[in-house]
């Protein structure tokens, strides 16, 4: 539950409030911000560990949450985890058979960056245009999904899909983010199914 980026207010603020990392505030703003998240939704959690989002998840619904990611994420009370690839199929059926209605789809995952800004910054959205295509196959018609993002120059491109998808797409940069950091989150509400 380390922070690569030091032990800044924020980390050793999730630290002191139990939560598995500094995530855990950005999903609390653009909550508190947009509503993403109801309290009879089904979330879906891609890229879910170390699972500070689904800590947070847990108190907003009182229906299902799955974390997914292609690490373990450690046992939490009240929600179900799945060890795979949000590409692979056979992850994408198990959740269908788990969940019979998807409400949210969330995306806070990013791969491991190279600091070769261009190349990451393609990584970051073939990512994101990964999970947007699962929430696309999972999700129930007037659904909500959001994403982490950086920006970049082929960010218009992940934010135009977006909107054919969504009647509603936003940006929002956390203030729990880093300072000098590129990131931000599309939040994408009602989908169009």
């Amino acid at each position: 539950m380390g922070s690569q980026w030091g032990y800044d207010k924020t980390y050793m603020r999730a630290k002191l409030e139990g939560y598995r990392s500094r995530a855990a505030f950005k999903l609390m703003e653009i909550q508190k911000k947009f509503e993403i998240i109801r309290r009879d939704d089904n979330i879906v959690d891609l890229g879910a560990a170390p699972g500070s989002w689904l800590q947070v998840e847990r108190t907003l619904t009182d229906a299902r949450v799955v974390g997914i990611d292609l690490n373990q994420i450690a046992h939490l009370d009240g929600i179900e985890t799945i060890e795979g690839d949000l590409n692979d199929p056979e992850v994408l059926q198990q959740v269908r058979s788990m969940m019979p209605v998807v409400n949210v789809v969330l995306c806070d995952a990013a791969p491991k960056l190279s600091g070769h800004k261009s190349y990451d910054q393609a990584r970051v959205i073939e990512l994101n245009e990964q999970a947007l295509a699962f929430a696309c196959k999972v999700l129930k018609q007037g659904g909500n999904f959001a994403v982490k993002s950086f920006q970049g120059t082929d960010f218009p491109e992940l934010y135009a899909a977006t909107r054919e998808h969504f009647y509603s797409v936003k940006t929002c940069l956390t203030k729990s983010t880093r300072k000098g950091s590129t990131e931000l989150y599309v939040v994408a509400k009602n989908f169009k199914g």
